[in-house]
């Protein structure tokens, strides 16, 4: 099996539920899993993690799979693509659920070609536009949710790359 990383974003969760979280993420991994709660400025009584992993390949859908049943969190987790699998995202609102997407070499989201036919077809028999079709393959809704809780405000910390290899 294809060994991978990947990055777990928890953009939003109540303060009661980091701790059930953290046993979630251990159940996954197979081992207790420990990681750093900041607050979430955006939502009283939030916190907000991120947690960079290791593991087999499909470890982001079994993340996304273990944390979608918390209703009242908020997160993304990507994958990485090895020589045998192509790189995903999963991204999660309680009001949207779950959206995944395979991902390009540079984070691009690639669409399948049945998706794009069926949202032309769709379109051109009078029922959701096209517009509106391509947004929600693309994610637009969810990273509209999403996106003021990525940038956490001041307190937020900050990853210094000193070198990549």
């Amino acid at each position: 099996m294809s060994t991978t990383r990947g990055v777990l974003y928890v953009h939003s969760a109540p303060s009661a539920l980091c701790p059930h979280l953290e046993w979630a993420l251990g159940g996954v991994f197979g081992a207790p899993v420990r990681v750093e709660w900041t607050a979430q400025p955006i939502e009283r009584s939030a916190y907000r993690t991120e947690y960079a992993w290791t593991g087999p390949a499909g470890t982001a859908a079994r993340l996304a799979s273990a944390l979608k049943g918390w209703q009242k969190i908020r997160f993304e987790v990507t994958e990485e693509a090895t020589a045998r699998t192509e790189a995903e995202r999963y991204s999660y609102t309680p009001t949207l659920g779950v959206f995944h997407a395979v991902t390009g070499l540079h984070g691009d989201i690639m669409v399948p070609e049945d998706r794009l036919r069926h949202a032309m077809a769709t379109a051109s028999l009078g029922g959701r536009g096209l517009a509106e079709s391509l947004d929600e393959l693309l994610g637009v809704p969810w990273d509209s949710e999403l996106e003021p809780f990525r940038y956490a405000g001041d307190g937020a910390p900050v990853r210094w790359l000193h070198e990549v290899v």
